[in-house]
């Protein structure tokens, strides 16, 4: 499972986001949801925007954490 896979597991279940919920944000079928929760794809890089956009609709504070759980180290870090 990729580090994007775990991060949005994580959040969903840590904020009670239902993978209904965000599929219906972003517009999608549940099923594409269910593959990267699961591991099974991984989202692209311009999906991420997307599910970090559709987090933020449902509760900023999840979307603030699912950054922070996939960029890790690069945005708790000074940058100079």
């Amino acid at each position: 499972m990729g580090k994007a896979s775990q991060a949005l597991k994580a959040v969903l279940e840590a904020y009670g986001i239902s993978q209904n919920k965000l599929a219906v944000a972003l517009g999608i079928d549940r099923s594409a949801v269910f593959k990267w929760v699961h591991g099974k794809r991984e989202p692209t890089s311009d999906t991420l925007v997307e599910i970090t956009k559709a987090l933020k609709e449902i509760d900023r504070e999840a979307a603030r954490e699912f950054v922070r759980q996939y960029l890790g180290e690069i945005v708790d870090d000074d940058i100079d």
